[in-house]
């Protein structure tokens, strides 16, 4: 399986503390690592784990610290397109605080003033695409290229963003978060009304809810020792596109699982040793 996956890639600066420091407050963290981030690139390297062939599209640049960036991807096994490579400033940026419950406090820029023109994308040897919605001018021109050529495109509807819309209406696949507020209705409803074969909205330890070709059910999810729940979502969605050979359920069910056991882990790397 190869895919490409189009939208954020960050710097991940993530900390293990007892919870979250209050304002004027200095906490000691319990352990500490960076790593790339962002929705695309979390997924993209599921993908890889997996046995995939995985490409990300993201706005990187030659700031210092991408080089952090490019080397975890390459320990990882997963290729890059810079689509901004003369850039200069620093890539967005994320701190997060996941604490001993394995809640999560995040700050972080995304790509706010990081919008790429469209620019073309090689999909011939591409067999399944996934969109953030971080890149969405970009994402816009990819899914209707993928459309045209046959190729699945599955979106990450994590929160509304604007002009998502114009990239909904080409999935195939919509796997949506319960933060997924569409401006014109509720979640399933609005994204039926698209026509869209496949929905998902996972809700954390709450059932999946499931649109298969329009009969809706509920997908129970297995329970778990969760030490922290950052990019469980992302990993869902990439182990999703490498699992998805047709039959929805298997693949949403398959991804639960890997995702499942990513909570097991801090961070959004030490799960792959294990399941490897």
């Amino acid at each position: 399986m190869r895919g490409l996956f189009v939208g954020l890639m960050t710097l991940d600066c993530i900390y293990q503390a007892q919870r979250p420091p209050q304002a004027n407050e200095k906490l000691v963290a319990q352990a500490a690592i960076m790593a790339a981030g962002g929705p695309a690139t979390n997924a993209a390297v599921a993908f890889a784990t997996m046995g995939g062939q995985a490409t990300v599209m993201a706005a990187v640049g030659q700031h210092p610290v991408t080089a952090l960036l490019r080397e975890d991807m390459d320990q990882v096994g997963v290729s890059v397109v810079d689509l901004a490579p003369r850039r200069q400033e620093p890539p967005p940026i994320s701190s997060i605080v996941v604490s001993l419950s394995g809640d999560r406090a995040v700050i972080s820029r995304n790509a706010v003033g990081l919008q790429v023109e469209p620019q073309l994308a090689d999909l011939s040897s591409i067999d399944v695409v996934l969109l953030d919605g971080h890149q969405m001018a970009l994402s816009q021109q990819i899914a209707a290229a993928a459309q045209q050529a046959g190729i699945p495109v599955v979106v990450d509807a994590g929160s509304w963003k604007p002009g998502f819309e114009s990239i909904l209406a080409l999935a195939k696949v919509v796997i949506a978060s319960a933060n997924f507020q569409p401006p014109n209705g509720t979640a399933l409803p609005y994204l039926q009304r698209l026509g869209i074969p496949y929905i998902a909205i996972t809700r954390g330890e709450r059932p999946i809810v499931v649109s298969d070709q329009g009969t809706v059910s509920e997908l129970p999810i297995s329970a778990t020792t969760v030490v922290d729940t950052l990019g469980a979502g992302d990993i869902f969605h990439g182990a999703f596109c490498y699992g998805w050979q047709g039959n929805f359920v298997a693949a949403l069910n398959k991804a639960s699982q890997v995702a499942s056991l990513s909570c097991q882990y801090f961070g959004t790397r030490a799960w792959i040793a294990e399941y490897c």
